[in-house]
Formats: C-alpha cells, sequence, structure tokens
C-alpha cells in the first residue's frame, strides 16, 4: 500500500485514480474542477482543496494534465507540499523540448522528475492495460518500476534522456489519429459507393496493418523505396477516390493527392508509394 496523489481528475487521471483505490493504495486527488474529483469519493479518493495539499505526505504524484503550460502550474502550485522523497510521475502528453527543459529545472531544483506518458484510455488505466512509457534518471525508474507495472500491461522504459517518451508519444498519436483520418475517408468512400459502414470497417481486418508497419514501414525507415506498388498507380486510384466522393468532406486523402503530385513532378512516379516519405529518411 502507498500514499500517492493524482493531480488532474479528467477522464483518464479518475480511471487512474479510481485503479489505484482499488488496488489499496491511499490516493488524494486534486483537479480544478472539483466535481470530477468529487466522483472518485466513491471509491475511497480523498479529495483535496488545492494542489499542494493533495500532495502532502504522498511518496508518489501522479501529474495527468492538459498541456506544458498546466503541467508547469500544478507543479509550481504543488512545491510547498511536496515531501523531500516525493517522486513525480508526469503522464501528461507535452512537448518534447519543453519536457527536456522541465526535467532539467527539476534536476536543478532538487525533486525527482519522470516523464510517463501512456497509450492507454480510460478503460484501458481501470483495468492496467495499454503501455506506459518512461524516460528519466533511471535510479528514479527503478524506485518505481514495480508500482507503474500495476498501472498498465506494459512499461517500457525509454532511456535517461528525458523528452524521449514524449517524443514517442507525439510519434504513437500521430498514427492513431492518422488513422482515425483514414478511416472517416474510407467511410465516406463508403457512403458515396452505397456500402454500409460497419461492412466497410470489417473489410478493413483483410488487411494486415501490423505486417505493413513492419514491411513497407521499415522499407520506408531505411530509404527502400523499390517499386510494389508504384507512386503512379498509387495516385491515380487515389484519384478514383476522391471522383467517387465527389464533394463530399475527406479528412487525409486530399492531402495525400497533393503530395503525390508533388513527388511525380519530381520523378518519383515509378517509385514506390512508401516515397512519400523520401524527405524524412535518407535514401538507402
Amino acid at each position: 500500500m502507498a500514499t500517492i496523489a493524482f493531480l488532474g481528475t479528467g477522464l483518464l487521471g479518475s480511471a487512474f485514480a479510481e485503479a489505484a483505490a482499488k488496488r489499496g493504495d491511499v490516493v488524494t486527488a486534486w483537479n480544478r474542477s472539483a466535481a470530477k474529483a468529487q466522483a472518485l469519493t466513491a471509491f475511497g479518493v480523498k479529495v483535496a482543496a488545492d494542489p499542494a495539499a493533495a500532495v502532502h505526505g504522498a511518496s508518489r504524484v501522479h501529474l495527468v494534465l492538459k498541456d506544458d503550460a498546466v503541467v508547469e502550474e500544478v507543479i509550481a502550485a504543488a512545491r510547498s507540499g511536496l515531501s523531500a522523497e516525493a517522486i513525480l510521475i508526469d503522464h501528461s502528453t507535452t512537448l518534447p523540448a519543453l519536457t527536456a527543459i522541465r526535467a532539467e529545472k527539476m534536476r536543478a531544483a532538487g525533486l525527482k522528475y519522470l516523464h510517463c506518458p501512456v497509450f492507454m484510455g480510460p478503460p484501458a488505466a481501470r483495468n492496467a492495460q495499454g503501455a506506459m512509457m518512461v524516460a528519466g534518471p533511471k535510479a528514479l525508474y527503478d524506485m518505481v518500476v514495480d508500482d507503474l507495472a500495476k498501472m498498465t500491461g506494459k512499461v517500457q522504459y525509454m532511456g535517461e534522456r528525458s523528452d524521449l517518451a514524449a517524443a514517442n508519444k507525439l510519434l504513437g498519436n500521430a498514427m492513431i489519429i492518422g488513422l482515425v483520418g483514414v478511416m472517416a475517408d474510407v467511410l465516406t468512400l463508403a457512403q458515396a459507393s452505397d456500402v454500409d459502414a460497419i461492412d466497410a470497417i470489417g473489410l478493413l481486418s483483410l488487411l494486415d496493418l501490423n505486417a505493413m508497419v513492419k514491411g513497407r514501414g521499415m522499407n520506408m525507415a531505411k530509404g527502400d523505396f523499390t517499386a510494389s506498388f508504384e507512386l503512379s498507380m498509387a495516385r491515380k486510384d487515389v484519384g478514383l477516390m476522391l471522383q467517387t466522393t465527389g464533394s463530399r468532406p475527406m479528412a487525409t486523402l486530399p492531402a495525400v493527392a497533393a503530395r503525390m503530385d508533388k513527388l511525380i513532378e519530381q520523378g518519383h512516379g515509378a517509385e514506390d508509394a512508401s516515397v512519400l516519405g523520401v524527405d524524412a529518411v535518407a535514401r538507402a
């Protein structure tokens, strides 16, 4: 049993706090909108009036906040209540550059700080599923890894470079958001083609997306654009998609088409469609 605090009890923070209380930890929570924290009292979570009161006596302080500015504001407000041994565990999705600056400021001030963003939603947080990345001093990581493992399905230590978990969180979210955008376009294309939306999404199970990441994705990362699906042919297909959807709003494919046109003008038409990433990597 540990005495811990959660600063920020939105959807994810409240799920973490609820799960921790159910595991038997002594949990205190604070949230700017007090009603969100008050809902946690049903699980035995104590609610504090301010961040300093919330962290008083806590060995771990979990931050689940909106952005860099709020993280800075809340840490400053909590400082007077922090014990010398308290470890700040920051799950917020933040800008890598500012995360690195903040970590150095924390170190210089004698505060213990780890950046630990996650790939999970509230249901996963309640059931210790999903993944958590950790960046910061290895000695601190070793002190809390067993506790962090209780919160998630997988803990991945990224190393001492303080901004690396923040950078990788953005990489993962880019994939998630990009996939959502593509699926929105798939549904628009299905609508325009009089195909049932559920059937359209079900069709995607025929595609092995993991294999595509490991195959074409790794080739892209290596700068290998040997053609198996030529860019010019892919552009033709995107043209058919846009022609089919007509004036309906599209999330991603028009931008992809514009990028393809630019690369074809530059002479990449006979290379693989993955040459879309040519400017991001060195050529093989």
